[in-house]
C-alpha cells in the first residue's frame, strides 16, 4: 500500500447508481469511475485509428469512442474492435443505420444524440440492434443540438431543456425494456453543464457520463474541465468521464486521471508533488519535474513522489510521500524513502537516482498487493 493513503476526511460519498457494462468494463454502482477519450483519426483508416486506441489504452483509458459517420467507418469498425484492448463506443450522429451497423461490427456501446438521431421509430430500431448484439447505449444530450420542440419550449439551450431531452429518451429505452444505458448532458458552458448534471442526478439512477463538451485547447480546456467535472465529482456525481480537449486523445486521458487522482477517486501512476520554484530552490525544480514526468510515465502503480526545492516545506512533504527529494543547497539534497530521511544525494545524480528509487518502490508496492 502506498504511503499516500486516503484519509477518512477525504472520502467522497458517490451517488448511488445502478450498474451497467460497456464491454467488460462495469460502469456505475461501486465500479471505479471510468476514463474515456475519443479518437480523431479518419475512422475508415484502421491502422491510424487502432494506433490511437492503443496509445490511449496505454495511457490508461478504460473506454475509447470512435466516430462512425458513414458506412466506410462502420465497415472499418469491426477490425478496430478486434484489435482494441479496451471496449469501443461507436459515436452515432444523424443516421440511425450507422448504429445498427456498429452494433453488428462489435461495438460495446452506441452513443446516440437525441437531437439528431431521428424519430422514435428509428430509436427503437437502434435499441433492437443493441439487444441483438449485447451493446449498451449512451444517451448523449448536447446543448448545441437539442430537439427543435425543446428549443421552442425553452427559447434557448438550458439545463431544464437538456434534462428533459435526456429523460424523454430514457423513457423510450425503458418502454422498450432496455436498461443497459448511461446518460450525459453536456454543454461548453461550465455553469450550464454543472446545473444540468445536478438536476439529472436527482431525476434518474442511471449511470452518468460526465463531460464539459468542446472545452477548448489544452490549457483552457483542462481548467474548464477541472472546474466543471471537479465540482460534480466532489458531490459524488459521475460514473465515467471524458475531458474534451483540442489536443491529443492521450492528453485527455492524462488530464482525466489527474482530476480523479486529485480527488482520491482513482489512483494510477506517480503523483508528483512539486513546488512552483522560487529563489530558495537548491536545484532547477521545473526542469527536474519535466524530466521525471517523462521518465516515470511507464509506472502504473499508484504512488507518490515529492520534489521540493528547499528545506522550508520539503521535509514535511517528504514525510507524506513514498519517495522524496528536498534541495539543501551546496549542490546536493536529501532523499526520503517511505516518509523517512534516507541519504544525501548530489543534484547531478538526482533524476537517475529518483527514477531508480521510484521503480524499486513500485515493485515493492505491487508485491505487497499481490501478497495481500
Amino acid at each position: 500500500m502506498s504511503i499516500n493513503h486516503i484519509r477518512p476526511w477525504r472520502n467522497i460519498e458517490r451517488r448511488k447508481s445502478r450498474q451497467i457494462h460497456v464491454g467488460n468494463v462495469p460502469v456505475g454502482g461501486d465500479a471505479p469511475i471510468a476514463v474515456q477519450t475519443m479518437t480523431n483519426t479518419d475512422s475508415s483508416d484502421v491502422k491510424a485509428t487502432v494506433g490511437q486506441v492503443l496509445a490511449a489504452a496505454e495511457a490508461g483509458a478504460d473506454i475509447v469512442r470512435v466516430s462512425t459517420p458513414d458506412a466506410a467507418a462502420t465497415a472499418a469498425l469491426k477490425e478496430v474492435v478486434r484489435e482494441s484492448p479496451v471496449p469501443i463506443v461507436a459515436d452515432i450522429h444523424f443516421h440511425y443505420k450507422r448504429a445498427i451497423e456498429a452494433a453488428e461490427a462489435g461495438a460495446a456501446c452506441l452513443r446516440i444524440n437525441p437531437g439528431n438521431i431521428g424519430d422514435e421509430k428509428r430509436v427503437k430500431d437502434v435499441i433492437q440492434a443493441a439487444k441483438d448484439h449485447g451493446c449498451s447505449i449512451r444517451i448523449g444530450v448536447n446543448a448545441g443540438s437539442l430537439e427543435k420542440h425543446l428549443l421552442d419550449k425553452y427559447g434557448e439551450p438550458c439545463p431544464d431543456a437538456m434534462v428533459e431531452s435526456g429523460l424523454e429518451h430514457i423513457r423510450i429505452l425503458e418502454d422498450n425494456d432496455f436498461h443497459e444505458y448511461k446518460i450525459s448532458v453536456k454543454a461548453s458552458d461550465v455553469f450550464m453543464t454543472a446545473a444540468a448534471y445536478q438536476q439529472l442526478a436527482e431525476a434518474t439512477d442511471a449511470p452518468i457520463h460526465l463531460g464539459v463538451t468542446e472545452a477548448g485547447g489544452f490549457v483552457s480546456g483542462t481548467i474548464k474541465s477541472a472546474i466543471g467535472l471537479g465540482q460534480l465529482l466532489w458531490m459524488g456525481i459521475g460514473d465515467t468521464i471524458r475531458v474534451s480537449l483540442s489536443a491529443d486523445p492521450v492528453e485527455e486521458v492524462k488530464v482525466g486521471f489527474e482530476i480523479l487522482k486529485s480527488l482520491g477517486l482513482r489512483h494510477r501512476g506517480v503523483n508528483i508533488i512539486s513546488c512552483p520554484s522560487c529563489a530558495r530552490q537548491g536545484f532547477d525544480v521545473i526542469k527536474t519535474v519535466e524530466a521525471l514526468e517523462m521518465r516515470l510515465a511507464h509506472i502504473h502503480t499508484p504512488m507518490s513522489l515529492s520534489i521540493i526545492g528547499c528545506v522550508v516545506n520539503g521535509p514535511g512533504e517528504a514525510l507524506m510521500t513514498d519517495v522524496g527529494f528536498t534541495g539543501g543547497g551546496a549542490g546536493s539534497g536529501m532523499v526520503y524513502l517511505a516518509g523517512k530521511q534516507s541519504h544525501k544525494l548530489s543534484n547531478d545524480q538526482m533524476v537517475d537516482h529518483i527514477v531508480e528509487q521510484v521503480e524499486k518502490r513500485a515493485t515493492e508496492i505491487e508485491a505487497t498487493l499481490v501478497e495481500g
